[in-house]
């Protein structure tokens, strides 16, 4: 079980954010969301995002701390990661609003 957490850098909402991933599987990325309780609102298709202020706890929970890079990485390399193209287009599909 690898779940991994990058670096806060991204600014939006009047907070900085982090990016939640499994390099395993979406349920388990799912299942340590829900023990972390986690607000299924915060789960982008193939990541959670969790502001700067949840990321000592999902870290000491057992998220292992990573760059950015790292992450995204990581990421692709499982065959979970979603392209910004396909993110798109579901969200379209979907009629979820966009960033």
């Amino acid at each position: 079980m690898t779940v991994l957490i990058d670096t806060p850098l991204w600014p939006k909402h009047g907070t900085t954010w982090s990016h939640l991933v499994s390099d395993e599987s979406i349920a388990e990325l799912r299942a340590f969301a829900d023990r972390a309780g986690l607000p299924a609102r915060a789960f982008d298709l193939d990541h959670y995002d969790v502001p700067v202020e949840r990321y000592d706890e999902l870290v000491a929970a057992g998220a292992e701390p990573v760059a950015p890079r790292e992450l995204v990485r990581r990421l692709a390399a499982s065959g979970l990661r979603v392209s910004p193209r396909e993110r798109r287009e579901r969200r379209e599909r979907d009629g979820a609003p966009s960033d």
